[in-house]
């Protein structure tokens, strides 16, 4: 199966999402793969297989979030450079989204910028991050916070990867699937709650149904100017709960599943989800053993926090909030005294 990502900006080709279709990749020119050590030692031998260029180089970075930073970024771009890759060279992302971010936003400043294209091996990852074109990395105000719109060449989500996940991973990239779900189709969401993804056959369809939906959405808003700010849901809480705990103690997806929890408080608060829609959400949030709470330390330490994020503008923070399940509404008018209500339900 293939999807078509079609951008607007004439600056931008258009590229293709490839799913179950990696045969062959013929470059004529240098690559280098980037991959972490964990994804190496299970995938880089099969990418290795597939791939015809006139040189082919493995970089490895340390695994995890807290090294999607400057020293990482720096070392990839010294081992480019000894590697002597040029303008038309290309760089592939092989691994989960962090190193689909950190491999972009390199490509985005080698050399003025080079091809990229991922090739993700987490649920995470294929039914979101790779898709987009959105790279960046951490620093220590917050997530992403450095960064680039820098579209890749071309994307392979092959399903066969996510057999070697751990449960814990896997459960991250629900939390995705389901965040789509909630937000843009009501339908799909009464399909999650009924169907299980731990199905080989499910998980297929809503890892199409998710590439869909973000083709769509991506199509329509690539820099993020409106529609895809959607996507965020539950980012703007999970992205706080991420810096406070250094990116150490959460995943990525399971702190967007806290986050989902905390925005769904809030729209209860301004009556745009019952409490009935609420609850679905949360039990469907556990049945993938994904974390629905977090203790909150110091509230007024949290609100503040909100302003460190890339949504904010004008000393006013932007919340992706549902309008029940399958709609959603944007907010950037929230008084204060009701965040600090919702936060201090989780202190």
């Amino acid at each position: 199966m293939k999807v078509n990502i079609k951008l607007d900006n004439k600056s931008t080709n258009s590229y293709l999402v490839y799913i179950n279709e990696l045969e062959k990749i013929e470059l004529d020119t240098k690559v280098a793969i980037v991959t972490n050590p964990t994804v190496s030692a299970l995938h880089v031998d099969t990418l290795l297989s597939k791939i015809k260029a006139r040189e082919c180089h493995v970089i490895t970075v340390p695994d995890g979030e807290k090294y999607k930073n400057f020293e990482t970024v720096n070392f990839i771009l010294e081992e480019c450079f000894t590697k002597r890759l040029d303008r038309k060279s290309i760089l592939i992302a092989l691994g989960g989204g962090v190193i689909g971010d950190m491999t972009g936003f390199v490509a985005s400043i080698y050399q003025r910028g080079i091809d990229f294209i991922q090739v993700p091996t987490t649920l995470l990852a294929q039914v979101d991050a790779s898709v987009g074109g959105k790279t960046g990395i951490n620093n220590k105000f917050g997530k992403n916070l450095v960064g680039a719109f820098w579209q890749p060449r071309a994307v392979y989500c092959e399903t066969n990867f996510l057999k070697t996940l751990p449960k814990r991973e896997f459960s991250a990239g629900v939390a995705e699937i389901i965040k789509m779900a909630i937000t843009f189709d009501k339908d799909f969401f009464q399909w999650l709650e009924t169907n299980s993804l731990h199905v080989e056959e499910n998980l297929q369809l809503a890892i199409n149904k998710c590439i869909d939906i973000k083709a769509d959405v991506v199509a329509r808003d690539e820099r993020e100017e409106g529609i895809r700010a959607v996507l965020n849901y539950g980012h703007t809480f999970a992205h706080v709960i991420e810096n406070e705990t250094k990116y150490s103690k959460y995943l990525h997806g399971e702190a967007v599943a806290i986050g989902i929890v905390m925005a769904n408080v809030l729209a209860s608060k301004l009556d745009l989800l019952s409490e009935e829609e609420s609850q679905r959400i949360t039990s469907l949030l556990k049945k993938y053993d994904l974390p629905v709470t977090y203790p909150i330390d110091s509230v007024e330490k949290f609100y503040d926090t909100f302003f460190l994020d890339k949504k904010s503008f004008n000393k006013k923070i932007k919340f992706i909030l549902p309008h029940k399940i399958g709609n959603f509404c944007i907010k950037d008018d929230i008084k204060k005294d009701i965040l600090l209500s919702v936060l201090g339900e989780f202190k």
